[in-house]
């Protein structure tokens, strides 16, 4: 046994300290080195172009270098490839950080994860997709983030409204999906939502649906209060709601034949009590509220792999901005949510703010420029299908 023991717990340490998996890694380092790595579709001839930029308020000048969205009213589309992988039993991340320092009005933030069989050279907003993740923002209506999953050939959406940040810092943003089907969802490396994904998306059936044969009893009465059938309306209620004025006064200049005839004008009746109601008293034959009884739902078959795609190999910017600007950087998947925790802490974190000030305070990212005030007059296009 001892033996056993001394074997076995080495193992468990070893395994304990298992390096994370990388399956992508994006920090746009070696300066024009990423347009090897990224591959823009031709599916259009007209995509808007990226550029390796800090833009015009940085943490550090090399280190938050990321692409960006350089032309105005595009469309834009591109893509890295990495070694294709199945997250099945396995806990999958993604993350990024966005910095929308022109104060956008209307465009997307967010990245596709694809399966490896994609055509990188023709992606475009009907490419199949397995993951669509981060901010989305059009006009004060539109300011969410993204969490939508492909199963089973339908794009679904997320059933909650998860807020994403709409100003001019550099945000992160990661998604957690973990093998025992649940999700956590990220802002600036704090958990802004959480839940079961069987629970926050229509991948299946209800598990339980009305009785198709169960009605209600003709008998079943909801009322909770009836008219009392012994109350009856006093023989002086009705009265008229207006009456003549009884102080008017018929002009001395009224002419009957120029002007017709003379008519006092009515006033509110102050003996006028409205509408007659019975009280209402108590129904001796109230049931309650029928329910409808529910049965399990035959369509309903439970699926314990919703987390779980066969095949990741791709991933790309797919979107639309109205106004240009957006810096994406610090591209990571992972199969390591501490792993990701930390290395956004090394970069994101790290970079975010400065002690640059005279005094030795810190200060943000936008103190260091000021970002250039906002002019766009927003324009209701969107930017294709999710």
């Amino acid at each position: 046994m001892a033996r056993v023991a001394l074997f076995v717990l080495p193992l468990l340490a070893a395994m304990c300290l298992a390096d994370p998996t990388i399956h992508f890694h994006e920090e746009f380092a070696d300066g024009d080195g990423w347009k090897q790595r990224w591959v823009e579709s031709k599916h259009k001839s007209d995509y808007g172009q990226f550029k390796l930029s800090a833009g015009k308020f940085y943490g550090d000048p090399e280190k938050d270098k990321g692409l960006q969205t350089s032309q105005d009213a595009r469309f834009y589309a591109q893509s890295a490839r990495f070694n294709s992988f199945s997250n099945k039993g396995k806990t999958l991340v993604i993350q990024f950080t966005v910095k929308h320092e022109q104060n956008i009005d209307c465009g997307g933030g967010y990245v596709k994860v694809f399966p490896s069989t994609l055509d990188q050279s023709d992606m475009h907003g009907e490419s199949e997709y397995n993951i669509m993740f981060g901010p989305d923002i059009c006009g004060p209506p539109t300011k969410k983030v993204h969490v939508i999953f492909n199963y089973k050939g339908k794009n679904l959406q997320i059933n909650k409204d998860i807020r994403c940040k709409d100003d001019v810092h550099t945000h992160l943003y990661t998604l957690i999906v973990r093998p025992d089907n649940t999700y956590e969802v990220k802002i600036d490396n704090s958990k802004v939502e959480s839940g079961n994904l069987e629970d926050d998306w229509d991948f299946l059936p209800p598990k339980k649906i009305k009785d198709p044969e169960a009605k209600k009893p003709d008998d079943w009465d909801e009322r909770p209060k009836i008219d009392d059938p012994e109350d009856k309306k006093p023989e002086d209620w009705d009265k008229p709601e207006h009456i003549p004025d009884p102080d008017a006064v018929k002009p001395e200049d009224w002419d009957e034949e120029m002007d017709g005839e003379w008519e006092p004008p009515v006033i509110q009746n102050p003996e006028y009590k409205g509408e007659w109601k019975p009280r209402q008293i108590d129904n001796p034959d109230y049931k309650g509220k029928w329910v409808h009884p529910e049965i399990d739902n035959p369509e309903y078959t439970p699926d314990p792999d919703l987390h779980a795609y066969d095949d990741f190999g791709v991933i790309g910017f797919d979107l639309w901005q109205v106004k240009s600007g957006t810096i994406f950087d610090d591209v990571l998947i992972t199969d390591d949510e501490k792993h990701a925790e930390e290395y956004a802490s090394k970069t994101w974190g790290v970079r975010k703010v400065t002690p640059s000030s005279s005094n030795g305070s810190v200060m943000a990212q936008v103190d260091l420029i000021h970002p250039p005030q906002h002019t766009e007059v927003l324009i209701s296009r969107h930017w294709g299908p999710f």
